[in-house]
């Protein structure tokens, strides 16, 4: 499964961009993306999606 980010709640900070091992999370304005062909949840690189941990808003959620 991927992540996506809820833009309603979102509070545009930019920390989930930094976190990324795969770079899947992208920014055009004030809105946020996150790629779910590059997304791999941090599989093989951490024990949480690194995206998740770092979100103060809770905006990132499992599709």
């Amino acid at each position: 499964m991927a992540y996506k980010i809820d833009m309603t709640i979102c509070q545009s900070c930019g920390s989930c961009i930094d976190v990324c091992p795969n770079k899947a999370i992208t920014r055009k304005g004030k809105h946020y993306s996150i790629n779910p062909d590059k997304c791999k949840e941090c599989q093989g690189d951490f024990d949480e999606p690194q995206c998740v941990d770092v979100c103060q808003s809770g905006a990132i959620e499992q599709i």
